[in-house]
């Protein structure tokens, strides 16, 4: 692994402009948080720049940018990232796939597991649950659709104990807010005091794909193509996994 991050920093040094100091605003969904915290820093450590981190949501995201904020380096699901790219918002030819992130479940550590084995299972999970809990993000807004396919939306809805921006799902359900909780596998890791029971079932899984790209007004291009380089480089892919990401 250490031979790998050598290779990797060695590669950022004959990048254009990585040997000139410059600050990267970052702004990323909250999904890719625990990953890039582990390896921002061992970028900062292989080149002279330094990184200005900001978390959000994908939906949060999108109405940031297309409101006016600038950020050099932009990640979020792929669907906002191809809409801003729409926009003008972002540079279409450095578009990149940075990580994937499939739907899990959880519930309060302890807590009986209730059966999510297949489709039919989590359908009478869901109307026996007391409360369900979800984000207002990318898996947000597929659990939604997934729900009104199920012919549950109505019911779930009445009990639902949406996460908003910044909020972990696994923290409404620590705190009795959700019954049981669905969420990115990479943003349930982190929370303490839950069990994530297992991912959804396979007949309605969902993965979003992380992509981003840099901002049209950003004003470090050549750092922000070298932290691109250095988050998408294979000696990351260990870090991501560690973190409930498949890699691009």
């Amino acid at each position: 692994m250490r031979l790998r991050w050598i290779i990797t920093a060695m590669a950022l040094l004959l990048l254009p402009g990585v040997g000139e100091s410059a600050e990267i605003r970052l702004l990323a969904s909250g999904a890719l948080k625990e990953a890039y915290l582990e390896l921002v820093p061992a970028f900062e450590k292989a080149s002279s720049h330094k990184v200005t981190l900001d978390w959000s949501s994908t939906t949060e995201i999108r109405k940031r940018i297309s409101a006016g904020e600038i950020h050099d380096v932009v990640i979020l699901g792929d669907s906002g990232t191809q809409a801003l790219i729409r926009d003008g918002k972002l540079v279409a030819n450095t578009r990149t796939v940075f990580a994937r992130s499939g739907i899990s479940v959880a519930v309060r550590a302890g807590a009986p597991r209730p059966d999510i084995s297949s489709a039919d299972a989590l359908k009478e999970t869901l109307l026996a649950a007391k409360s369900v809990g979800y984000s207002e993000g990318a898996s947000g807004t597929y659990l939604v659709d997934m729900f009104q396919k199920l012919g549950i939306y109505d019911q779930v809805k009445a009990k639902a104990a949406i996460a908003g921006n910044n909020v972990p799902v696994g923290d409404k359900v620590v705190a009795g807010e959700a019954e049981i909780g669905f969420h990115q596998l990479s943003e349930l890791l982190p929370v303490k005091g839950i069990d994530i029971i297992g991912p959804l079932p396979p007949a309605l899984q969902y993965f979003t794909v992380f992509s981003g790209a840099i901002h049209s007004a950003a004003t470090n291009t050549e750092a922000a193509s070298a932290l691109i380089a250095f988050l998408t480089a294979p000696a990351a892919q260990a870090t991501l996994k560690k973190h409930g990401l498949d890699p691009g």
